[in-house]
């Protein structure tokens, strides 16, 4: 899996709370450590936002 942008993923969703885009994917530690040691890695709960994905089915 190649790298991609945070923008892409529809686990980056804005918080109104907050007023900022975040990850609302829940890790546990294990998968947050591996993520901080090897920042360049793949994500593996990337998912390609794709809106129009519903739309071509019908």
């Amino acid at each position: 899996m190649g790298q991609y942008s945070c923008e892409f993923c529809s686990n980056y969703v804005y918080d109104e709370e907050y007023e900022e885009y975040g990850c609302v994917v829940s890790m546990d530690e294990d998968d947050y450590a591996r993520q901080l040691q090897n920042p360049t890695a793949s994500c593996p709960y990337f998912s390609y936002g794709d809106e129009y994905r519903i739309a071509r089915k019908q």
